[in-house]
């Protein structure tokens, strides 16, 4: 997109844990139609995958990226207890239960081409966190990267909160799990890509675990939270893909969730090619 008379696009990139890889199809599908976005608002694996994407690695690259590193269960433990951790006390600690510490973890798979620095960035980019103290949403757009989406990634009892800027802060999706009031400020178009996926419909066989009931219960709030935002700013272009086979925390099914996102992907190219070139020919949205 090399037009001036081209719109600005804000991308809200929500939360949705493992089922978040789903964003990569969608990001690809924006290469494939050039749009450079002029802003990426991410919650949680949405501000992760942003900081990729902003960084200037195309939705190929990211995915080549994950299927290396998250393939398997063990890949992924050997990636966090070999790479940059040379403590292992300092990725547990022992309370209720064993929660990881968010930077280290993000330190151990974060591609290289991600810069210490929000300013270093080739598209502006802001995260969202949740201050564990105030109850309230914390935006960062500045200053140092890894921390911030550390703080953002933060599920509580996975990861210990993350103590930054003076606050002690927990996952962005606790205040604001898709962030579309952030994103679409001051631009003409709001894409949304929604990943925190739909209950089942069908029982599981499995019992869940205490942790997937936590990161359950979550999920429907969560979901309440979407909805209101979905109606105060309401995007241009809005998908939500389908995600009920998969739990929080499956990342080793990388490839699986990365395909189910494919099955919506041309779809929303149609959408969204519609929206820019009605912008174009002169129907402006004012936002």
């Amino acid at each position: 997109m090399t037009n001036t008379s081209e719109p600005k696009i804000g991308i809200a990139l929500g939360g949705g844990a493992a089922r978040g890889l789903t964003h990569i199809p969608f990001i690809e599908a924006m290469d494939e139609l050039g749009i450079r976005p002029a802003r990426i608002a991410g919650t949680s694996i949405g501000a992760l995958l942003g900081a990729g994407w902003a960084a200037g690695l195309s939705g190929k690259e990211i995915r080549e990226y994950s299927y290396e590193y998250l393939g398997s269960k063990r890949s992924m433990v050997a990636r966090i207890w070999k790479t940059r951790i040379k403590n292992p006390s300092s990725v547990f600690r022992k309370t209720m239960t064993m929660q990881l510490d968010a930077c280290e973890v993000i330190n151990s798979f974060i591609p290289k081409e991600v810069p210490s620095q929000f300013n270093e960035l080739k598209i502006p980019l802001f995260t969202v966190a949740t201050d564990f103290r105030t109850w309230q949403q914390v935006v960062f757009r500045d200053g140092e990267l890894v921390p911030a989406i550390a703080a953002s990634i933060a599920i509580p009892s996975v990861f210990k909160p993350v103590e930054f800027g003076g606050r002690l802060l927990i996952d962005g999706s606790v205040s604001n799990p898709l962030p579309l009031d952030i994103a679409g400020r001051n631009m003409d178009i709001l894409v949304a890509i929604d990943v925190n996926g739909s209950p089942s419909g069908h029982e599981d066989e499995e019992e869940p675990s205490l942790i997937e009931v936590g990161l359950g219960s979550a999920q429907i709030l969560m979901h309440g939270l979407i909805s209101n935002k979905l109606v105060a700013f309401p995007p241009d272009v809005y998908t939500r893909p389908q995600l009920e086979p998969f739990r929080s925390l499956e990342f080793w099914r990388v490839k699986e969730i990365v395909e189910t996102g494919e099955k919506d992907k041309e779809f929303f190219k149609r959408q969204l090619d519609k929206v820019i070139e009605k912008f174009i020919s002169g129907k402006k949205k004012t936002r």
